[in-house]
Order: structure tokens, then sequence, then C-alpha cells
């Protein structure tokens, strides 16, 4: 399993991991910053400008989720992680990537007073071989205080377990985790495990409408980016049952017909995914009295909306809109598409 430390720049997560570690027995400590660190060797110059924050770039976020996978292979126990989240779509896509692969995550959070996490950061050590390191350092820490205020208003302390360690020392702190972590009182996080396929996937997705003719998306918490409701069919399982199966459980909508086919899209492989057949299928316009029925079950959805073709196109993926924007013109001709990676083909 994993012990993630959250909390913001400052609070005390590294000093902390280190002690957790003497405390809890066979666990390991490891550091994201070290994938940053690389990247900087790994990237060419001008991409990492692009960026103001390792943690948005992808292939970031996703060797977080390969390293920590990795090392719990080689070494088994637990794995220590402190490390600032202060994103909601990132903590998702890492913890649901970590849970893909059958890893539980007890998610603590580090919350000292903001006076006392100022003082912090003001008495912060800075290596003295970094090019103006006290000024870009502390700079950083205290631009990210808000954010961090933003992330606890909204869904971090509903998420994580906190820890007021303003008066703790290191140790302290790290004992009252390890306390807290064996007796369970830091449950583990609440998120959908959706295996990793291992080859070529056949997914079904349902396009819903509301009375405006707006289609409905919704934000999973297991995969960047909005999506049509649906997923992968089950071995045996029609396409378009599995689509309406996948409705039901998202949305708690049951569709009473078949949907009809509007798109059949062959998405090719783009490592470290293996690509298949995306099926989109119509299921028709929901009244206003349906659309307000619209539930969340579980962990698996974040947020869902009604949204214009334009809107779609600020949401999706570039690929996932293709999709859609040729199953809504399949939808006005009465005619199913067939597409290679979002271009119709003869």
């Amino acid at each position: 399993m994993i012990v993630w430390i959250n909390g913001a720049f400052g609070a005390g997560k590294t000093t902390t991991a280190r002690e957790l570690i003497e405390l809890i027995p066979n666990s390991t400590l490891f550091d994201p910053e070290v994938i940053g660190g690389a990247l900087n060797h790994l990237l060419p110059p001008k991409h990492l400008t692009e960026v103001g924050d390792f943690q948005d770039l992808p292939i970031w976020r996703r060797l977080v989720i390969d390293t920590a996978a990795a090392l719990l292979a080689e070494l088994g126990g637990t794995l220590v992680v402190p490390m600032t989240l202060l994103r909601q779509e990132y903590r998702d896509e890492i913890f649901g990537g970590l849970a893909a692969r059958r890893i539980t995550v007890q998610h603590v959070l580090l919350a000292p007073a903001e006076t006392i996490l100022r003082e912090r950061i003001a008495g912060r050590e800075i290596p003295p071989d970094l090019p103006d390191g006290e000024i870009r350092v502390r700079q950083w820490s205290y631009d990210h205080i808000e954010p961090y205020r933003a992330a606890l208003a909204s869904w971090l302390t509903a998420d994580a377990h906190p820890v007021d360690n303003s008066d703790l020392t290191p140790y302290e702190t790290a004992a009252r985790i390890a306390e807290a972590v064996g007796s369970g009182t830091v449950p583990v996080c609440d998120i959908v495990q959706t295996p990793e396929p291992t080859a070529e996937t056949l997914a079904s997705g349902v396009l819903l409408f509301d009375e405006q003719d707006r289609v409905l998306l919704v934000d999973p918490t297991y995969k960047a980016g909005w999506e049509f409701p649906g997923g992968v069919v089950e071995r045996g399982e029609a396409p378009a049952r599995a689509g309406m199966r996948e409705v039901a459980e998202e949305t708690g909508i049951h569709l009473d017909d078949v949907p009809r086919l509007l798109v059949v899209d062959w998405e090719r492989p783009s490592p470290p995914g293996y690509g298949g057949l995306r099926l989109l299928y119509d299921g028709g316009r929901l009244d206003s009295a349906e659309a307000e029925r619209v539930l969340l079950p579980g962990p698996e959805l974040r947020d869902w909306r009604f949204v214009t073709e334009e809107e779609a196109a600020d949401l999706l993926p570039p690929v996932r809109y293709e999709r859609l924007r040729w199953a809504l013109r399949a939808r006005e001709r009465g005619a199913a598409l067939y597409l290679e990676a979002g271009v119709p083909r003869p």
C-alpha cells in the first residue's frame, strides 16, 4: 500500500516521511520530486518552459504511477510518498492509476495553521548552490498558499485524513500518522479500480441529450479529461447492452430501448494505451424530469454536465471530440459512420 502525505509547501511532508519510514515496518520513502529532476534531463528545454509546474506534465503523473508500482513490485511493503497535490483531477488521475494496479492509498494531510506554515517557509533551508534559490523557492511556496486554501475549501479535507502538526515535531507527527494508519483511522481512498488493459479493447459510449439537444458529458475520477457515459465491453457482452449497463451504473439512468449505433471508431495504439474499437450510440433525449434525476453513484465520477458541441471542444481530448463531432453528424443524417482515429473512412 501507499501512505501519501499531502499538504502545502512547507508543511513538513518530507521530514515527516523520513521519520515515518522508521515507524512503519518494511516501508520505503519515494519522493516524486526525483521524477521532476529527471525530466530536466529528459525533456527538451523548450517543452519544460511551456509549463509552470512539473505536475502539469502528463509524463510526470504517469511516471509517478509507474515508479511507485515498480518500487512496490520490487520491494513490497509500504511506500511513503510526500508530495503536494492541490488539483483534484491530478489526485484522481494518480490515485486512480494506482488503484488500477490494485495498490491502495491512505491519504494523509498535514495541516498546520497558516501562521505556522508561513514561519516554516521563512525559515526553510535553501541549498546554497541553487541559483536565486532563496527568492525562488520561498516565493514558490508563498504563491501556492492560496491554491492550498482553495483545495481545503473544496475537496481536500473531505478526501484526506488531517493531522494538525502546528505544535508537533516531525517525529511526533510521524508517530501520530503511524498510529492512525495502523489503527485504520486513515481509510483507504474510495476510488474506482479500473484494471489497465493488456490488449486492444472494445468500449461503448452512449450520447444522451437534454431538451435543448445538448449532450451529456461526465468527468471520471480515474482518468484525465471528460468523457461520454460508457465503458469497456465485458467478455460475452453485447456492445449496445454494455453501453446501457454503464449508463445505469454511472448516472442512475436506465434506458428502456437499445440505443442506435452512430459511430465505430478505431483508436490507434498509443503507448502505454493499446487502442481498440470505440462505439458511440444514440441514447435519445431526456426530458427535464429525467435530466434532474442524473446521479453520480460511488467514487467513479466527479461531475457531469450537458454541453453544446462548441463547449465540448474545450472539455474533451481532441480524438474524443472528433468522435463526438462525427457522431452528431451521423445522428443528423440517420446513418452510422466508420472512423479511424476520428477521421471518417469509406
